[in-house]
């Protein structure tokens, strides 16, 4: 039982090495296109082989940092953590990681006005509307 989990683990790293090796290939591609410079067979595979085992570095990263506090999920803060010393990378990520956040929220508004009408409940805008329309009439 044990051996067919690590043939099976030893099959997903080679295609996952494969789909980095692929990736990297077309990434040389462009740069060839653009920056008018040739990468022989062996620079590609060089490049994928590095990027590969950095990632299965940070990934050991992420996990560590995550343990050390006391979870079971790496979290964007981890992430972060991990790309602290380039400046440009974290700038980049805790942009992205606003931009899902803000996205999150908007959708988890969205979900919660549609099961409030649903349930023909009105939300806080709608409720406070309805209260300054009621004033309003009193006045009258």
């Amino acid at each position: 039982m044990a051996a067919a989990g690590a043939e099976e683990r030893q099959v997903l790293a080679q295609r996952l090495k494969a789909a980095v090796h692929y990736t990297v290939g077309c990434l040389c591609q462009e740069v060839e296109e653009d920056k008018d410079v040739q990468f022989s067979k062996q620079t590609i595979a060089a490049i994928s082989e590095i990027t590969f085992r950095q990632c299965e570095i940070f990934a050991k990263d992420l996990e560590m940092f995550a343990r050390h506090a006391k979870r079971t999920t790496v979290t964007t803060e981890d992430v972060k953590l991990l790309a602290r010393r380039s400046n440009s990378l974290l700038k980049y990520i805790t942009q992205k990681s606003e931009e899902l956040a803000s996205s999150n929220m908007e959708q988890k508004e969205k979900k919660r006005k549609k099961s409030s009408a649903a349930k023909g409940e009105r939300t806080p805008g709608e409720q406070e509307a309805a209260v300054t329309e009621n004033e309003d009439s009193n006045m009258a």
